[in-house]
């Protein structure tokens, strides 16, 4: 009888062990998955665990996976999501979550001073501190040469062969192009990428190596973002910033965003955290460490942080640029010899 009796006590145990494995997870933690650089967002997650003594699981994506890797892990867990919030370093990617039905809508309280162009009127986003498209100029390769104003200068003849852009199959990169196609038509956006071409303009692997071509003098400058652009300027590189189309289209301008996931295991935390992500405090955190634009208008800006309020931005849906992301892909790919 002696076996039998070890039998039921190891059948107890495990199912003790599964009981205990199966029991609804802390509330005192939430999960988050970031395309937010992780040496920016991981600070104002330890920020938040500090304020709150709530514990923050993160997940971040990296530079190989160009914003797509966390977002591809959402959508394969959607029928039962392991993340209760998304931070996504744009505002086009969370669409691909709302399309598929996996946003929960919630409008943080922290973010009512924010600007309606910056958020959805259905609480299905929030944006927070953004960053730019600009074009960082080396100033010895100028020559006496007036520096460009416009992202049209990648395709004036006068600097053939002289420009550098990321490869827009890829990252923000992607999301400027697809602006383009947004605000002139399709016509008029395709014959510009025909002239970049045609121009000799230098397709970079990434942001950052359009950084490093400009910052070095290989060309006279590039299409990049604010983060890359400042990293270039602390670094001592003979390079200026300009914020281009300020007399025309204007600026892109790419908030960060926040969402909510649909079944999450943490609602409640979530919404803290979602509040504390779009939050001033936040958003002064990212613009002292990674030179992003607070959209809360009182926030005080470093002194190498162009505010939001004082730029031209260009007026886009972010909503009709999420569509014309995915629908000039094969004309990119095509266009980029892949």
């Amino acid at each position: 009888m002696r076996h039998p009796l070890r039998m039921l006590v190891a059948v107890a145990l495990l199912v003790a062990a599964g009981a205990c494995s199966e029991r609804p997870p802390s509330k005192s933690e939430v999960v988050v998955y970031t395309s937010v650089d992780q040496v920016f967002s991981e600070p104002v997650f330890r920020r938040f665990e500090a304020d709150t003594g709530m514990r923050v699981r993160s997940v971040f994506d990296t530079e190989e996976t160009k914003s797509t890797g966390v977002l591809n892990r959402l959508i394969a867990e959607r029928a039962n999501p392991q993340a209760d919030v998304f931070w996504s370093g744009d505002p086009v990617r969370p669409f691909l979550l709302v399309g598929r039905g996996l946003v929960e809508p919630y409008a943080p309280p922290n973010a009512a001073a924010i600007p309606p162009g910056f958020k959805s009127t259905k609480g299905l986003w929030t944006g927070s501190a953004a960053r730019a498209r600009v074009l960082l100029v080396n100033r010895e390769r100028l020559a006496g040469r007036p520096a460009p104003r416009s992202v049209r200068d990648l395709a004036d003849p006068r600097w053939r062969g002289q420009a550098a852009i990321a490869n827009p199959l890829y990252g923000t990169t992607t999301m400027h192009v697809a602006a383009w196609f947004t605000a002139w038509g399709d016509a008029e956006a395709t014959r510009f990428l025909d002239a970049l071409k045609a121009n000799d303009v230098r397709i970079a692997s990434s942001n950052g190596e359009v950084k490093r071509l400009v910052s070095s003098g290989e060309v006279a400058f590039g299409l990049t973002d604010t983060d890359d652009a400042f990293d270039a300027v602390k670094s001592g590189a003979p390079v200026d910033i300009v914020y281009p189309d300020q007399d025309g289209d204007g600026t892109l301008v790419m908030p960060s965003s926040v969402v909510l996931i649909r079944g999450g295991p943490h609602p409640e935390a979530a919404r803290r955290l979602a509040d504390y992500l779009v939050s001033p405090q936040a958003e002064r955190m990212m613009a002292d460490a990674a030179a992003h634009m607070p959209l809360h208008a009182d926030v005080a800006t470093p002194a190498h942080v162009v505010p939001v309020g004082r730029l031209r931005a260009m007026n886009i849906d972010y909503a009709a640029l999420a569509a014309a992301m995915d629908r000039i892909q094969p004309q990119l790919r095509k266009w980029s010899g892949l």
